[in-house]
């Protein structure tokens, strides 16, 4: 069975990018394993503890490489993606052991797709950089990505209610990223 691995680019216990990778994992079903990605210890990248890796980053390398698949839901922050997002790529993007530049990374190849819930423009700005970045990476990104405009509850009273366009669109998303990761 296929292994998807859903990061949350949301540190906030109900966020909305959470509450919709879980509705994300209801549709894929039995069709593949999904787990989460906990990085809340990861440390923030330093070449001086880089070597011997901390105990975090080398957790989050081995379930990086156990995964068929990386599906990150994230929020738009400042027209971006989170700070602590681009922290837990970078960690990703070192070499594995040091000076060991020809190597590959856990990140090369690794097949990804982009979700996020946010704000009127859905998210494009963070799904454009965060394609930018994992393509520098040498990721294989899936073109097909769903941005959803939250709902005026979601703002006022922490309610994420998606329309039924939404849910076809994530829907989608999911039946071809099964098929992106074989």
């Amino acid at each position: 069975m296929k292994k998807i691995l859903f990061i949350i680019g949301s540190l906030r216990k109900e966020s909305f990018n959470k509450q919709l990778a879980l509705e994300t994992e209801k549709m894929i079903g039995s069709q593949a394993e999904v787990t989460y990605l906990n990085y809340s210890d990861v440390p923030l990248i330093n070449q001086d503890i880089e070597f011997p890796e901390p105990e975090a980053v080398g957790r989050l390398r081995a379930t990086v490489k156990e995964a068929d698949g990386i599906w990150v839901f994230t929020p738009e922050y400042n027209f971006s993606y989170p700070g602590h997002v681009k922290n837990l790529f970078d960690w990703l993007s070192r070499p594995l052991v040091a000076g060991d530049y020809e190597t590959p990374t856990v990140i090369n190849g690794k097949k990804i797709a982009l979700t996020g819930a946010g704000g009127k423009m859905a998210t494009a700005k963070c799904r454009e950089k965060l394609t930018e970045l994992l393509t520098l990476l040498k990721a294989d990104v899936m073109e097909q990505q769903t941005g959803i405009v939250l709902n005026l509850e979601a703002w006022t009273e922490g309610r994420m209610i998606l329309t039924e366009e939404q849910i076809a669109s994530l829907k989608a998303q999911a039946e071809a990223f099964l098929k992106f990761i074989g």
